[in-house]
């Protein structure tokens, strides 16, 4: 039985998706399932040129980057490119949040550049057409588990639900705010100002959007140790279609209540609980952030 043919193909990039990708524990034998048709930075059976000139086939695509319709490689249109493949393939895999939603390079040119998946100011007529094989993995990185964990699902033809954005379930049901470390601070509402501390909230002082952000990063520790929210740092949001938010390492609040409340929480309960919170005093959890910061 023949291997599936993968295609990595990259637009406007950093190559942070793919040396996420490479530091994956299970890589070599998570690609023993594939014919590796090309990559961009690994050596392939297959050269650039003979991709942009559209003599390769693929059964998997994946792409990383953002994409600018006037964008050419060797006088070849990337954009186009990038159609034809995805027509070909059987699933396309957005890999990161340039190649979802625009990312970084989107807010540097909100005019011409965009993911390929999903526009955020409207459906784009590519979202419509490859809507039906497409599964997105925001992320700044992508977690490398994340993509080993779909490439495996699609090898083995599972069923992979899926969100409003096309993003897995099972990677992006919950909020990075699950799993924190940092809950109990959360609770009783005690933050901490600094950075790089192991005590204490990130959410009202550091602009922690975790409360506000799909994805497995608590869940699913980078290195298998570690997250942003571990080492005192908060979450940027980065798997959202509003990244990079401007202001990002404020909570916007009124009277010292969150102008956006976390996802799926009334604002009548959220301000409920915590008038309730703030009317304790939670010496045990207070005394550790006073003495980490001394």
């Amino acid at each position: 039985m023949s291997k599936p043919k993968l295609l990595w193909f990259q637009s406007i990039s950093c190559n942070g998706n793919s040396h996420s990708f490479f530091n994956y524990p299970n890589l070599f034998s998570t690609l023993e399932y594939f014919d590796l048709i090309y990559h961009p930075l690994i050596d392939t059976n297959y050269g650039l040129e003979e991709v942009l000139n559209l003599k390769v086939d693929c059964d998997i695509l994946i792409l990383e980057g953002a994409f600018n319709k006037n964008l050419f490689k060797n006088g070849v249109n990337i954009l186009e490119v990038a159609e034809y493949y995805s027509k070909l393939a059987k699933y396309i895999i957005t890999a990161g949040t340039c190649s979802t939603f625009g990312g970084v390079f989107k807010e540097y040119d909100t005019q011409n550049i965009s993911g390929f998946a999903f526009d955020i100011e409207n459906h784009t007529k590519r979202y419509d057409i490859y809507k039906d094989k497409l599964i997105s993995l925001p992320g700044c990185p992508i977690h490398p588990k994340w993509l080993g964990y779909i490439l495996l699902m699609l090898v083995k033809n599972r069923k992979i639900p899926i969100d409003e954005f096309h993003r897995p379930q099972e990677l992006y049901g919950t909020t990075v705010h699950t799993g924190c470390s940092r809950n109990e601070y959360f609770e009783w509402k005690i933050d901490t100002k600094g950075w790089g501390l192991k005590e204490g909230c990130l959410f009202y002082e550091n602009g922690c959007q975790a409360p506000y952000t799909k994805g497995s990063c608590n869940k699913i520790l980078w290195n298998d140790i570690s997250s942003k929210t571990i080492v005192g740092t908060p979450c940027f949001g980065c798997t959202e279609p509003s990244f990079p938010k401007t202001a990002l390492f404020e909570t916007k609040t009124n009277m010292g209540i969150p102008a956006n409340m976390p996802l799926g929480v009334p604002r009548r309960a959220y301000l409920t609980a915590t008038g309730i919170v703030k009317s304790f005093t939670i010496k045990r959890l207070e005394k550790r952030v006073i003495d980490y910061k001394s």
